[in-house]
């Protein structure tokens, strides 16, 4: 085959793709700031798993060059549904093998390992928040303030127009880089807002000539403590969570979740769910009728180490931090005393 004459069709191939493909229509143009609430949570964690499903692993499996470490982490939810579905699905799936016995066992078992899964993964997430809003109050800094990032890809073809791509990061992701550019204001009056906030909530002072640079090494602080903090709670409550969903009044709500239909099903389900959950945590806690010795003092254990490993997480991260900014204060040469240099 003659390359010198294919060569012509295939440039002609691209141009013609290239003046046919439109621009995609990003969400955001530059790297924007976020605000930390339910809605952007809701829209991040959605692009994130759309994209983990269909997108990411598209490209990756194309040999796509624009693929990167971030979307490697993003695909790490696949295996995490997946194998929590395939979890949920042990007993249940093989229920109609069973006698009628042993069914209603093995019915129970599985519906609670279901609700254990969901429980695991519902605390671990939202027990970061134990975490993060006292410190936040307490010192003017959100950990898990969160960003869009847009990154700037190669080129696939001559005239490729869509080379770029979002990606939703937090600021604080990274101890030793965070993105203090994000956290300075657009004008020279409210430049360093966001600094004097946290110098003033540290205990640095007021109307400082450099808050940035005074809070920035304060941070770096925060971060890693309350990183560390957010690691080791957010296990602790996610095991406590499985400890509840294997409690014995969730008998009583698979059940009554079954009984009527349409609205009336849907709210007889929520009500039987609340009711049921504060008698699960209440035999979580005492240990149910009859506990053994164990059994009686396993849940106050669990609920116990979950809770204070939030409690001193905060404390250890909001102390220090403050405890550092007054050091700061001190000056470590007395002004009054000679030094002389040889």
């Amino acid at each position: 085959m003659n390359i010198s004459s294919v060569q012509p069709q295939i440039e002609q191939s691209f141009s013609g793709i290239a003046k046919e493909q439109k621009p995609q229509n990003l969400k955001y143009t530059k790297d924007t700031l976020l605000e930390n609430n339910l809605k952007t949570k809701l829209e991040m964690k959605g692009d994130k798993l759309v994209k983990a499903f269909t997108t990411y692993p598209a490209k990756g499996l194309k040999g796509d060059r624009n693929s990167n470490f971030y979307e490697f982490l993003t695909m790490g939810s696949v295996p995490y549904l997946l194998g929590s579905a395939a979890l949920m699905g042990v007993f249940n799936i093989a229920n109609k093998f069973f006698t009628p016995f042993a069914k209603s066992k093995a019915g129970s078992i599985g519906k609670k390992m279901a609700l254990g899964v969901a429980f695991y993964g519902v605390a671990k997430e939202a027990s970061k928040a134990l975490v993060n809003k006292p410190v936040k109050a307490l010192t003017g800094v959100d950990t898990e303030m969160p960003y869009a990032k847009v990154v700037e890809g190669f080129p696939r073809f001559e005239g490729d127009k869509n080379t770029k791509a979002v990606e939703y990061h937090k600021v604080f992701e990274s101890v030793e880089f965070p993105r203090y550019d994000l956290l300075y204001g657009k004008t020279n009056e409210d430049r360093n807002a966001y600094y004097d906030k946290v110098a003033k909530k540290l205990g640095l002072g007021e109307n400082l000539a450099s808050s940035d640079k005074e809070v920035k090494p304060r941070l770096k602080e925060i971060i890693a403590r309350s990183n560390t903090a957010k690691s080791i709670s957010s296990y602790l409550w996610a095991a406590t969570g499985v400890g509840l969903a294997i409690q014995k009044p969730w008998d009583n709500f698979f059940v009554s979740a079954t009984k009527g239909k349409g609205f009336a099903k849907v709210k007889n389900m929520v009500r039987s769910f609340g009711n049921n959950f504060v008698k699960a945590a209440k035999d979580l806690w005492t240990g149910g009728a009859n506990p053994t010795k164990v059994q009686k003092y396993a849940g106050k254990a669990l609920i116990g180490a979950a809770v204070l490993s939030t409690v001193v997480g905060v404390v250890n991260t909001v102390v220090n931090a403050r405890k550092s900014a007054k050091l700061e204060d001190k000056n470590v040469f007395d002004e009054n005393r000679k030094v002389v240099v040889d």
